[in-house]
């Protein structure tokens, strides 16, 4: 008898102990029972298949009206937000989104939830929503005072806020939400208006961007314009009005151009030949003869010696030409001939023509990024990490000067190289964070699918992991785009094919 209670004893003993070490884990324990089962991460942190078809076949009850079904949908939303936040506060990247963009179709019942699921489901914390882009704007139509027609223009949808839809739809699922935004670029729309043709950018053969860029909705304006500041001012501040977590500022530059004109070499390359910016121009000068030397570098591409006589003779009074930034030479090289001082001259002009024209784009993004300032809501520029070169005597076409953009901005470097492998994306990465200043916050922008390659860059996971060096460096990284993993979706979205 006394044997059997020691076993007995011993029985449950071992019973506790085990019960002990299995379910010990208070996060254990609250998925026990009615509760449902913690959803498990891989080191990506995304969901199993099982976790994903649980709330995958929840939402679709939901949608049939099924209370419980409602319920139960909204209880796993809020424990796999959770989840997500431990995952990602010990998971290398801290910060890792997706990039998003919504279609009119994506006003139907449950579409944005299936899409948002998506993204908790593949492990990220923030989205990148597009809301300005192709001349189109993520507002209302019947609550959109800016100059840009609607993305939703289904009849009787005039009242569908999908930008608050989304915020809102995200949030529950513990994502925060970026508001991309093109920037110079503001699409074909604005070309069509007759009251902005000023505002349009020309290079000096008389084009604008409609005939430089292969995709034809690429209009790209005069960062100088009055307008076209006011235009995107009052864009960003009806866009805040739906309280991002953050803005994402995209076509921070000039267009690119093709073949041999992707490096512009002379000024009629550049995109210096409306009003606003030639006025801008020439307010740089700081005396006559400076003025008159811009004024004619700029209407010929080139200055001669004889028109440096010809300035010397209209203006005897004056020394040295003079301008924003320049120094003047030496006393001795002054005095010297035309035909000396002719050379260095005409590479000052195009110095400061290049300087001038990569200014406007600081600038613009300055009053861009303003509304946001003030609110306290954080700021990110996407560029090129390779926008900003020279290339000979010549720039990228782009002129987009990043290395220059303010520290106190994010800064997200499409890293798209292709090269086969992850070393050149690495080596896009390494000339950004060369040349910041420290505590620069940078979120690489990666482009590709989870577990196979495409379009010549190798998966996911092999580039992260290729970047995984930078870690103390680099705190967040996203990917482009939800389109590519999953591109059935996106297109089903796109033409409102229901499945």
């Amino acid at each position: 008898m006394l044997n059997r209670s020691l076993n007995v004893a011993r029985s449950q003993l071992f019973w506790r102990r085990v019960f002990a070490v299995v379910f010990g884990s208070s996060s254990l324990l609250s998925g026990f029972g009615s509760q449902p089962a913690r959803a498990q991460v891989n080191q990506y942190c995304q969901l199993s298949p099982a976790a994903v078809q649980e709330k995958e076949n929840l939402r679709l009850s939901a949608l049939k009206g099924n209370e419980n079904a409602q319920a139960r949908y909204q209880k796993i939303l809020q424990q796999q937000a959770q989840e997500l936040r431990e995952c990602r506060t010990r998971t290398w990247p801290q910060i890792q989104a997706l990039w998003l963009r919504l279609y009119p179709c994506d006003v139907q019942p449950g579409t944005i939830d299936l899409v948002m699921d998506r993204i908790v489901n593949g492990g990220y914390n923030q989205v990148y929503l597009e809301v300005f882009y192709d001349g189109q704007v993520l507002l209302p139509a019947m609550a959109n005072p800016t100059v840009w027609p609607s993305v939703i223009r289904t009849p009787g949808a005039e009242n569908v806020d999908l930008l608050s839809l989304a915020i809102k739809k995200a949030r529950q699922r513990g994502l925060k939400v970026y508001a991309w935004m093109f920037t110079t670029n503001f699409g074909y729309t604005y070309a069509q208006r007759k009251d902005r043709e000023a505002a349009i950018a020309r290079n000096g053969k008389g084009q604008t961007s409609l005939y430089v860029v292969d995709n034809s909705s690429q209009v790209f304006i005069d960062p100088y314009n009055l307008d076209a500041k006011r235009d995107y001012y009052k864009l960003v501040q009806e866009v805040l009005r739906r309280r991002p977590d953050g803005l994402l500022l995209d076509y921070v530059r000039y267009p690119r151009q093709a073949g041999s004109d992707s490096i512009a070499t002379k000024v009629s390359d550049l995109w210096l030949f409306t009003p606003a910016i030639q006025e801008a121009l020439f307010k740089r000068a700081q005396n006559y003869k400076g003025l008159d030397l811009i004024r004619r570098f700029l209407s010929k591409g080139y200055v001669t010696a004889g028109d440096v006589v010809e300035v010397d003779k209209l203006y005897p009074q004056e020394g040295e030409p003079l301008w924003q930034g320049r120094i003047p030479p030496p006393a001795e090289k002054s005095i010297q001939p035309a035909t000396d001082r002719q050379p260095l001259l005409q590479w000052e002009l195009w110095q400061l023509a290049v300087a001038h024209a990569m200014q406007g784009i600081l600038d613009f993004v300055t009053i861009a990024s303003y509304p946001a300032k003030q609110q306290g809501i954080p700021t990110g520029v996407v560029f090129f990490p390779d926008g900003n070169q020279t290339v000979g005597q010549g720039y990228d076409s782009r002129l987009q000067p990043w290395d220059r953009f303010p520290t106190t901005l994010e800064w997200h470097p499409m890293s798209y190289a292709t090269c086969g492998n992850a070393s050149c994306i690495v080596s896009q990465v390494q000339r950004v964070l060369s040349m910041a200043k420290p505590g620069t916050q940078i979120i690489p922008a990666l482009a590709g699918q989870w577990g196979k390659p495409i379009s010549n860059r190798p998966p996911l996971e092999v580039q992260m992991q290729a970047l995984r060096q930078f870690s103390s460096q680099v705190k967040g990284v996203s990917h482009f785009a939800y389109s590519w993993q999953y591109p059935q979706n996106d297109s089903d979205r796109k033409f409102c094919r229901n499945r």
